[in-house]
């Protein structure tokens, strides 16, 4: 029989996931070339243990979690000239480069041939590692440090759920398969078929829990943690949650109307507003297990431009080698020159296209805790991208880069400034942006950060500031009120922001109405939230901008249900600012649309990066979004893979996510 794709022998698992123990197992750093060691006399010590699931650490090195070649959700500066996960919110509310994703033109994207995320690979060779180690360790099989065999075995189970949690974020449904599976057809069918969503939410945080048993938080923070295990439980728990409250009678929640699953299935809690409780009391017990113990760093309000300033704690707890001594960073990813190091300072030092929308700085508070809008608020004008940042929350005014900010003052004998016109006209990859509102969250000082392929500055990968964020938002899901707790730990975020802890006074001067015109995170179901909620997810958003979490959280919200022509924004280059432009560099409405390098002022004062090309431009007219497009389709070799004659789609056990065509190269229905 032809060998099934779905299927890796124990040979094939053991020349790719075989390592010996280098000088950088144990860290997140380089991986150690296969070893010769045969799978008899392997994983029987503490140190292979090790290496083998540092080797996963690596398979998650996506840059883009959201493209169609992310390898999975730990991200990380990948190696050599390539991009970082800062960029993840590229593509969103909060950030864009000179061009969209398909998800925002349906149509556009369309069931594959081939590929997609229905992938197993990772979870066999996970699930081959806990079929290994948990029976050595109960035999007492297992040599080396007993808390340190414990840990390692605590990743695999780690792993394992960070794998699926990727999976369901992206699928929805998808099969529970806690073993390696044989080279036969029917064994292999019979695994495809998908689990309702829920229970695969119930299946990570089962594997969580195994985890947070046997970890501990004694390892280096370049490794998975008891903290980290716990964050990511949370963080599951409030997706799902918030999943299924968002999406509840949808054809994307099990028992929603058009749900495409076995329909005499039954919620384990009995309803799904009772599905929804659990997953909200675990987010918040797990979250609450995180926050209560880790304090967040300091913000000393200093933004640095020499070395004759004192270090912002705040700042460089992003923009450090080693943020370890920095309690609030739970893990992180360091690097080391000649061994492995990126390019993310390489590229925002010169712009990189990318850029934070003017519905970010928009959405930013004063630091008096009033929105620009309110009367009083003391908001200086957005006619100057510097002027933004005056009496603002300090995490736009440390993290948004603005003109004639120093870039670099350490290892340079020269102090270089960004321009004073920000290159928002050119189409060069490299020297251009394309809002003006530069992206500086991990932005390092050193200059020799900033050369091509010689960044040294550690990724930061889970902070703890998160599960405040988490039990604030889960608790006001579940009670409708702020507890002590979560009005504790919002007291504490706002006030290391600089702005005033007072968040009821935000609440009363909330005007849903113009917050809806800057922040997708206002709606769910295409409905307004109230302002309490509201000005919780406006916490999350200026907290972790350039996190790379906001799609997960636009997704998880249902927030994108109003686009319908929506047009992203950038800096006012048509008020007074354009006079600090060279003429003839800015250019719109030109007899040849080829030669515009701006949007034209007769559609906004503002530019638009979306309108500045006219032909063969498949978002000049805006962004839209289509339900199925809440979650991938899956390809049609799989169905194929597991179809009872090999060729007909509707024989496979597989059902494809709902709006999405089995058929290859077809858009959602109605597109």
């Amino acid at each position: 029989m032809k060998k099934n794709k779905y299927t890796h022998s124990i040979k094939a698992f053991l020349f790719c996931l075989l390592f010996v123990t280098m000088a950088g197992c144990n860290d997140f750093l380089e991986i150690a070339p296969p070893s010769s060691i045969s799978p008899e006399n392997y994983l029987l010590s503490e140190d292979q243990l090790a290496a083998y699931t540092i080797r996963y650490y690596a398979e998650y090195g996506s840059w883009n979690q959201n493209s169609a070649t992310a390898g999975g959700m730990i991200p990380s500066h990948l190696g050599g000239g390539s991009e970082s996960f800062y960029r993840d919110d590229d593509g969103t509310d909060n950030a864009v480069t000179r061009s969209s994703n398909d998800r925002f033109k349906p149509g556009l994207w369309r069931t594959g041939t081939t590929g997609g995320y229905w992938n197993f690979s990772n979870i066999y060779a996970l699930n081959y590692y806990l079929q290994t180690v948990v029976p050595r360790l109960e035999a007492g099989e297992l040599k080396g440090n007993p808390s340190m065999i414990l840990h390692y075995v605590g990743e695999g189970y780690f792993l394992r759920a960070h794998e699926y949690f990727f999976r369901l974020r992206k699928l929805g449904d998808f099969p529970i398969v806690t073993n390696t599976l044989p080279d036969n057809k029917e064994e292999l069918i019979a695994a495809s078929v998908r689990q309702p969503r829920n229970e695969v939410a119930r299946f990570i945080l089962s594997d969580l829990d195994e985890a947070i048993k046997l970890m501990n938080n004694s390892v280096t923070k370049q490794r998975i943690t008891k903290n980290v295990a716990l964050l990511l439980k949370a963080r599951v728990a409030l997706f799902e949650a918030s999943w299924l409250t968002y999406h509840k009678g949808t054809s994307m929640v099990p028992k929603g109307e058009g749900w495409p699953g076995d329909p005499s299935y039954q919620f384990p809690s009995g309803s799904i507003e009772k599905e929804i409780e659990f997953f909200l009391t675990e987010a918040m017990d797990a979250s609450d297990q995180v926050a209560s113990v880790i304090p967040l760093v300091e913000n000393n309000k200093v933004i640095r431009e020499s070395t004759a300033q004192p270090i912002n704690p705040y700042y460089d707890m992003f923009a450090t080698e080693n943020p370890s001594k920095y309690p609030e960073v739970l893990m992180y990813r360091g690097y080391v020159d000649g061994l492995v190091t990126h390019s993310y300072n390489h590229r925002n030092y010169h712009g990189a296209q990318s850029g934070f929308t003017h519905q970010m700085e928009q959405n930013q508070l004063m630091a008096n805790g009033l929105p620009i809008y309110a009367a009083g608020s003391g908001y200086a004008g957005d006619d100057f991208i510097e002027d933004t940042k005056i009496d603002r929350d300090w995490r736009w005014r440390l993290f948004m880069k603005a003109p004639n900010e120093v870039k670099a003052f350490i290892n340079t004998s020269t102090v270089e400034k960004f321009a004073n016109a920000p290159l928002v006209y050119s189409t060069d990859v490299k020297w251009s942006t394309s809002t003006g509102y530069i992206l500086g969250k991990a932005f390092s000082h050193d200059y020799s950060n900033q050369v091509l392929e010689k960044d040294k500055t550690a990724a930061v990968i889970f902070r703890a500031v998160e599960a405040y964020l988490i039990y604030m938002e889960a608790s006001y899901m579940k009670n409708g009120t702020i507890d002590s707790k979560a009005d504790a730990y919002w007291r504490a975020i706002r006030t290391r922001a600089g702005v005033d802890p007072d968040y009821n006074k935000t609440i009363a001067a909330t005007d849903m109405s113009i917050e809806a015109l800057n922040d997708w995170g206002a709606y769910s179901k295409g409905e307004l939230v109230d302002a309490t909620l509201y000005n919780i997810r406006r916490e999350r958003r200026s907290e972790l901008m350039n996190e790379g979490l906001r799609y997960s959280d636009l997704i998880r919200w249902r927030a994108m249900d109003q686009l319908d022509g929506f047009q992203i924004e950038g800096c006012k280059v048509w008020g007074p600012m354009y006079e600090r432009f060279d003429e003839g560099v800015l250019l719109a409405d030109q007899a040849d649309p080829t030669k515009n390098t701006m949007s034209s002022p007769n559609l906004s004062l503002y530019m638009r990066p979306f309108q500045v090309v006219v032909a063969n431009n498949n978002f000049y007219d805006g962004l839209y979004f289509t339900e199925a497009h809440y979650l991938d389709p899956i390809a049609l070799e799989h169905f194929l893979d597991t179809a009872e004659d090999g060729q007909t789609p509707s024989t496979s056990p597989i059902y494809q996510n709902p709006g999405w065509p089995a058929e290859s190269g077809a858009a959602p229905l109605g597109f």
